[in-house]
């Protein structure tokens, strides 16, 4: 087995586990996790089929390279956004989860009291 296939496996592995774990799990910061495990395995999957089309004899093409690192230079900056919404609601809520009665933003408290 050659070390492009060992990738593009690898890859295809992340992404699994990435979905997988976006789909079973409830918890928020778990779903960050497993959605950069997704966006890891999909770079992956990128990087070894630019690397197969320079394998094949084809010209080297930058452009795989350079959205590669945009797209992880993004999803840097989406998971520190996201982390830092879950903490606003950690901070407000004292929650790390959201439920359902306070799903739709209503109070549990009454009016005044």
């Amino acid at each position: 087995m050659n070390p492009v296939t060992t990738f593009g496996l690898w890859g295809a592995v992340a992404v699994g586990l990435g979905l997988y774990g976006m789909i079973v799990n409830p918890q928020p910061m778990r779903k960050i996790l497993a959605f950069n495990l997704l966006g890891s395995g999909a770079f992956l999957l990128f990087g070894v089929v630019a690397r197969r089309g320079a394998a094949a004899g084809l010209p080297g093409d930058p452009v795989p390279q350079a959205m590669v690192i945009t797209g992880l230079v993004v999803a840097f900056s989406a998971t520190a956004l996201a982390v830092a919404l879950l903490l606003r609601l950690l901070r407000e809520t004292g929650y790390a989860t959201l439920h359902e009665d306070t799903a739709a933003g209503a109070r549990t408290e009454t009016p005044g009291a």
